[in-house]
């Protein structure tokens, strides 16, 4: 009778155990589903803004001079490696900051014919990076923490993928926008 109990007892721990363990699994695996996304996501946001940057250079709508370093800008973006993607995207916010924010940069491209909706355009491909990058963040800091969990850690429940790294850049919209 006693040894049944003690079988019983062990076989119940070994499948709660198993279930937890399976649990945590599909939770890691499901965070990094999230994480994937969100890294689409913000890669799309990024390539938006770089397109919208791209089609504002060459509008005609700029002086030449503020056309032709949006448009560098925007290129070296584009074609920037994985150890320079970083530093590349935030010299690109910089410099749109640097050309939105001069004095009456808005009133003017309101002016001009089509200005109005490029000026939408770029507004919302400016606020889609930030929340893409935010929200890409999260996923990362979220799913680095699963992985450092001692269960995570003993079993090997991320196996081989690599630990997810923070995309971190200078996406502060321009002031003029800020207050719109």
């Amino acid at each position: 009778m006693t040894s049944t109990v003690i079988v019983l007892i062990v076989g119940i721990v070994v499948v709660l155990t198993a279930v937890y363990v399976s649990w945590r699994a599909g939770r890691l695996d499901r965070l990094h589903i999230r994480l994937e996304l969100a890294g689409e996501a913000l890669e799309a946001a990024l390539m938006r803004r770089r397109s919208v940057v791209l089609l504002l250079a060459g509008s005609r709508l700029l002086d030449p001079a503020s056309s032709l370093v949006l448009a560098a800008a925007a290129h070296e973006a584009r074609i920037a490696g994985p150890d320079e993607r970083e530093h590349a995207e935030s010299d690109l916010s910089r410099t749109l900051r640097a050309a939105i924010d001069q004095e009456r940069f808005r009133e003017k491209l309101r002016e001009a014919p089509g200005g109005e909706d490029l000026l939408e355009e770029l507004d919302a491909a400016v606020a889609k990076v930030v929340y893409s990058r935010r929200f890409y963040n999260n996923a990362v800091g979220v799913t680095r923490t699963a992985q450092r969990r001692w269960l995570a850690r003993t079993l090997r429940l991320a196996g081989h993928t690599d630990f997810p790294q923070f995309f971190e850049i200078d996406d502060d919209p321009p002031k003029s926008m800020a207050t719109e």
